[in-house]
């Protein structure tokens, strides 16, 4: 039997897996890194938490995640252009003792079975908005180009910083990223655009983690982004977690597979709500193994963390998703 590690390995390199990777079963995701352990983030039914970067988070009880607040004097950036005196990027130097858990449960981690990734949220695109507002990003992308590409460069060189601090205390082989790009049906801006504002930032970011060691990266994207994996591609992306059922999975597949892979298939919207039923998660589930197949895919909700919203589904997914393994290998 292939370990983990192994089995995810033939899966995206189409070899010979002995069973479906199952979920997040392959990633150690840590966040005990000292930035991420003293970036003040809401738990679950918390409201109006500001991080690091300034900006005011809630969790709203019954949502998957946390979000930004942009409603009167809770923005971090009105103007576009006062972003060099309101942006301030958090500190990343901590010492030795900060950086002791992380440290600790990086060497726990069995690199023969599992990788080790670190967790990266929000990304570039998401911290824009985070930072102004969804309607204000947008807007400024067509209004502001200028200033929103100098901002870009200032964000991307902080993960720059990120980055190095990671690789050299913790020795990553995977990473775990997240920034959402679309809705259920489009991406937030054109293909044209993501090209002209995000792609280099993102060839230099991941970039920067294949050369120092990391073998796996996996962008968390929950949404419609079908347009954009040639860029995923060019900028090193290697699993893209959180692909919804809008975006035609078997295409991707077919086109794609061999240069990057897909996980997801079944929206968490689907399974993951008041009232879910063990029937309609194996429906789920079985519907996702046979529609995508062995080869480049990793059945997973489309949750971006080894989580569910409500009790017991992710566990029902994990069980189905075996027991799928099981009837079709």
């Amino acid at each position: 039997m292939l370990t983990k590690r192994q089995n995810l390995l033939e899966t995206i390199h189409g070899g010979n897996p002995d069973r479906f990777v199952n979920q997040y079963e392959f990633l150690h995701i840590l966040m005990s890194d000292p930035y991420n352990l003293t970036d003040p983030f809401p738990e679950y039914g918390q409201k109006n938490i500001v991080n690091a970067w300034g900006v005011t988070l809630s969790w709203p009880e019954g949502t998957p995640g946390a979000f930004p607040v942009h409603d009167a004097g809770h923005k971090v950036l009105e103007d576009i252009g006062e972003w060099r005196e309101r942006v301030k990027a958090p500190n990343l130097i901590f010492s030795d003792a900060e950086w002791e858990e992380a440290v600790r449960e990086a060497e726990s981690v069995d690199r023969n079975e599992l990788f080790l990734a670190p967790f990266i949220a929000p990304g570039i695109f998401e911290r824009l908005h985070y930072l102004m507002g969804m309607e204000d990003a947008l807007i400024n992308f067509y209004e502001e180009p200028e200033e929103m590409k100098e901002l870009i460069k200032y964000l991307t060189e902080w993960e720059l910083q990120y980055a190095e601090t990671l690789c050299s205390r913790l020795h990553p082989d995977a990473l775990f990223h997240h920034d959402d790009w679309g809705s259920q049906i489009s991406t937030f801006i054109s293909p044209d655009m993501f090209e002209e504002f995000l792609l280099d930032s993102y060839k230099e970011i991941y970039g920067y983690y294949k050369s120092h060691g990391v073998q796996l990266i996996v962008h968390h994207s929950d949404s419609y982004a079908a347009t954009l994996v040639p860029f995923m591609i060019e900028m090193g992306v290697d699993i893209w977690q959180g692909v919804m059922t809008e975006n035609n999975i078997t295409e991707l597949i077919r086109k794609y597979g061999g240069q990057i892979s897909f996980m997801g298939g079944i929206n968490s919207a689907s399974v993951d709500h008041p009232g879910w039923t063990r029937e309609e998660v194996k429906t789920q589930v079985t519907r996702a193994c046979r529609e995508y197949g062995k080869y480049y895919y990793i059945p997973s909700a489309s949750q971006g963390l080894p989580m569910s919203t409500f009790e017991g589904v992710y566990e029902a997914l994990t069980e189905e998703i075996a027991a799928a393994g099981k009837e079709m290998f």
